[in-house]
């Protein structure tokens, strides 16, 4: 624990004022057992109480939609006891040595803060409950605290934290603290409107795309459509030449694909110079060492790959044997695509590289590593750097990459002045950290009472090297139902690939999960279940193999019971509606859904209604933790109609979203978002009600149609939106 001047919090955080300034180091131990689990050990958080009684709130991690500059700050100001009214945020100083690791992936900004921000809140209050205490001359056990006030009952006196902030300033904070039991919350669990929503509606600058630095030139930077090629020549004279246009240039590569790639920049005096005169370019390019991928070749070989034994990575009893007795065995044999990431917001950055410094302005999930990224290209101390956290129009994963980054900065380092780099959409198509392509040959069997007996499941996969999957290509080991069969085999096939890779909400899950859970209603369907009462009997049932559970039974339990009773689940139906049920547990969040559809005889899908019960642990912001939700399963039903990636040559077909057609309002569902709160550790609600979106659907399908679909998107059997 430490003070912190106000010269250095105005400095660290950009705010101004008087007043109190607490800056809180919490170390290892004071930072829960979510945090440890996560390895996450580092964090500052710091408060400013103006004499106005303002209170200033710094956010530390980035801001991607997900909600986090609005949630983090009110675990403060719930521990704080402070009004919400009177609460100002500010985007903090990017500072691995004062805040510990700042990003946002994963789900894991609320879970690997938790405690630590309750406890800087927490003490805060403390040492201002004291202040009015010493002032009053009273016990300090007499005086409450209640919207940014300190309360004396006895006397009917109050002060408010604004007057209490110099007092309270010279009072060493407490080591320890009493934390609110979930039922005192106040602001916790309620609707709070986004702290940026004012701006963003009426279309104040916060996105990387509205950044304006003085001197800046725009840029754009061309690369070979085949992924990995370089260029052997262009017109860069005629480019030269073209109204506006100050530089154009060749750049080879540099680092690896995260940094910076071949290719030709051209810096003009608007971004529509630059745009124009990129469309005047010839390049002949050297694809020697490019990728040459085709997905139809990849999905040939993926069902060759099927029909033989791959590497054993889990072998649990005499599954081969289990099979072959079984009273009812089921095979399947599902695939998905690879998809693109497509935010809103294509990828952007400025930068200004001068006098051995290098200035960022960019929207970047993980800001620390595109600080160390450009300082090795730069070939500078990464304590040159200096870089200006933005909010993003979206990331979904995409912006945990640091590419766009580094051209920035090798472009402003190449022209010495501001540049703004700017994306066109087909960039970002091309050029993308992919969610990778999948396959699984499933295998399961039952007894004569429809118990599991055997799971396999022959996942085939990609791997750069021949020898390693690519990133977000593996599998969970510990995933349901591996440990609810007497015989569990997983194995595993690689086909080698160049296409680069990335994580996707919900990474590995946001895949999975259509195939393990459609599956499971397969088995349901051959026992002649109802595929609740199965699904539910199965999570309840023995752990044959400790070692690979991975969730608490009686909350996957209670996620798929709660759904059931909130969807109605097969009754009331009008005549042509069709239920389908899913669950999955995805980054520490239980998540049941119940997809209600009606299918055209021509195949046309129109799906009504989509019920979600989720237990995350306590909801933070219900506002904020519903569209999260909401956003998951738009993300998911778009996913599995629509959204698929052709690549032949080492390139990717899909260039815009004419071809790749993201979900519609007039095709969206009612989503009804219901939680199970608890005192269980929260996490995060960016990705793990996104996986059982998909299979839900598709179940729902089988429902109504007696059509089972085993691959994404849908569109391939025929479907389309009604």
């Amino acid at each position: 624990m430490r003070n912190v001047s106000r010269r250095a919090f105005c400095k660290l955080a950009g705010v101004t004022g008087g007043g109190l300034v607490l800056g809180f180091h919490l170390p290892a131990n004071a930072l829960g057992k979510a945090a440890r689990l996560s390895g996450e050990y580092e964090f500052n958080a710091y408060i400013q109480i103006r004499p106005d009684n303002t209170i200033v709130l710094a956010a530390q991690n980035p801001e991607v939609g997900q909600g986090v500059k609005t949630s983090m700050p009110m675990i403060v100001a719930e521990e704080l006891d402070a009004d919400w009214q009177t609460v100002e945020v500010i985007q903090s100083a990017i500072d691995a040595q004062r805040y510990g690791r700042q990003f946002a992936g994963g789900s894991r900004s609320i879970p690997t803060r938790w405690d630590a921000l309750r406890e800087a809140g927490a003490r805060a209050r403390q040492v201002l409950l004291e202040a009015a205490a010493e002032k009053w001359g009273v016990a300090s056990g007499e005086c409450t605290t209640r919207d940014s006030h300190v309360l004396h009952a006895a006397s009917g006196r109050s002060l408010s934290y604004g007057a209490l902030a110099q007092a309270a300033s010279q009072r060493p904070l407490p080591k320890t603290v009493s934390l609110k039991p979930r039922s005192e919350y106040c602001l916790l669990g309620t609707r709070v409107s986004g702290v940026d929503n004012p701006a963003i509606v009426s279309g104040k600058p916060l996105f990387g795309v509205d950044q304006v630095v003085a001197g800046m030139q725009y840029a754009v930077y061309h690369k070979c459509p085949a992924i990995g090629g370089t260029v052997k020549s262009a017109n860069l004279d005629v480019i030269r030449q073209l109204p506006g246009v100050s530089a154009a240039f060749v750049m080879d590569a540099r680092g690896d694909r995260e940094d910076l790639q071949a290719g030709i920049a051209i810096v003009a005096n608007s971004t529509w110079a630059a745009f124009s005169a990129r469309k005047q370019l010839q390049v002949d390019w050297d694809e020697s060492s490019a990728a040459s991928d085709s997905w139809r070749a990849a999905k040939q070989r993926a069902a060759e790959l099927a029909q033989i034994t791959g590497q054993q990575v889990i072998d649990k009893g005499d599954t081969t044997g289990a099979l072959n007795a079984a009273t009812h065995r089921i095979d399947a044999y599902y695939s998905y695509p690879y998809v693109a990431h497509a935010p809103m917001e294509p990828q952007n950055c400025t930068a200004h590289v001068h006098n051995g410094r290098c200035e960022l302005w960019a929207p970047t999930q993980m800001p620390q590593v595109a600080i160390k990224k450009v300082a090795n290209l730069l070939d500078i101390d990464e304590s040159r750097v200096t870089l200006h956290q933005l909010r993003m129009g979206g990331g979904f994963g995409r912006r945990l990459m640091s590419d766009f980054v580094c051209e920035a900065a090798a472009i402003s380092e190449r022209v010495g002045t501001p540049v703004k780099l700017q994306w066109s959409r087909e960039d970002d198509m091309a050029h993308d950290f992919y969610r990778v392509g999948g396959f699984h040959a499933l295998s399961a069997g039952l007894d004569k009472a429809g118990k599991l007996l055997a799971w396999r499941d022959h996942y085939i996969t990609f791997s750069p090297d021949g020898e390693t999957t690519t990133r977000g290509g593996n599998q969970h080991t510990k995933l349901f139902p591996h440990s609810k069969a007497k015989n569990t085999n997983l194995q595993l096939s690689l086909i080698q690939s160049a296409i680069p890779t990335g994580w996707w909400r919900a990474p590995i899950s946001c895949a999975v999960a259509f195939a393990n859970q459609c599956f499971i209603h397969e088995l349901a369907v051959a026992a002649r279940r109802d595929h609740g009462e199965f699904l539910l009997e199965l999570l309840a049932a023995e752990d044959h193999h400790s070692d690979l559970v991975s969730f608490e039974q009686s909350r996957a339990v209670g996620v798929v019971k709660e759904v059931l009773h909130r969807a109605n689940w097969q009754h009331g139906l009008a005549a042509d509606h069709f239920q389908g049920l899913a669950f999955y547990y995805s980054h520490a969040g239980y998540f049941a859904h119940v997809a209600e559809v009606s299918v055209t005889d021509n195949k046309g899908l129109r799906v009504h209604k989509v019920t979600v019960v989720g237990d995350v642990g306590p909801i933070v912001n219900l506002s904020g933790a519903e569209n999260q939700v909401e956003g998951s399963v738009i993300d998911g039903f778009s996913t599995a109609m629509g959204l698929s990636l052709s690549i032949e040559n080492g390139r990717v077909q899909e260039r815009n979203y004419h071809q790749y057609p993201l979900l519609r309002m007039r095709h969206a569902p009612e989503v009804d978002v219901h939680f199970i709160q608890s005192d269980n550790p929260p996490t995060g609600l960016g990705e793990p009600a996104l996986p059982p979106t998909a299979p839900a659907i598709a179940n729902a399908i089988f429902a109504a149609t007696g059509e089972r679909l085993r691959s994404m998107p849908f569109t391939e059997a025929g479907y389309s939106l009604a």
